[in-house]
């Protein structure tokens, strides 16, 4: 991660401008060559040491921008999209991961390591 913080504004599709004091974070892009669109993907850690992921879609019929900005208020992830905000227990938030990814009780340490880092992240 940079260590200098900028001034940052990210355009987005879903309200007004993002804006916030951070560094980038890391990066990937790829080709998604089932959907025809390059993706790109950026994470960046504010000041306040809250997380923005920022996901960018480009295409020949395509063109998306959003940026997510996610806290870790106590024992609560708060996830706002630029219009709405959503508050979920990091218990659930992890039931849900466990979810998408496929994990079960076999993979329980790897989700307590992933509950660890999003705790640290945010410590």
């Amino acid at each position: 991660m940079q260590d200098t913080l900028e001034n940052i504004s990210l355009k987005h599709d879903n309200g007004e401008d993002m804006r916030f004091r951070g560094s980038l974070s890391s990066e990937c892009s790829w080709y998604d060559e089932e959907h025809g669109v390059l993706c790109r993907q950026k994470l960046y850690v504010t000041e306040n040491k809250d997380q923005i992921y920022y996901i960018m879609r480009t295409g020949a019929e395509e063109h998306s921008r959003r940026a997510y900005r996610l806290k870790v208020q106590d024992q609560t992830c708060i996830i706002h999209n630029g219009k709405a905000e959503v508050r979920m227990p990091i218990t659930l938030l992890m039931l849900a991961v466990r979810g998408l990814c496929g994990m079960d009780a076999r993979n329980a340490t790897s989700l307590a390591m992933v509950e660890e880092m999003l705790k640290a992240a945010n410590a």
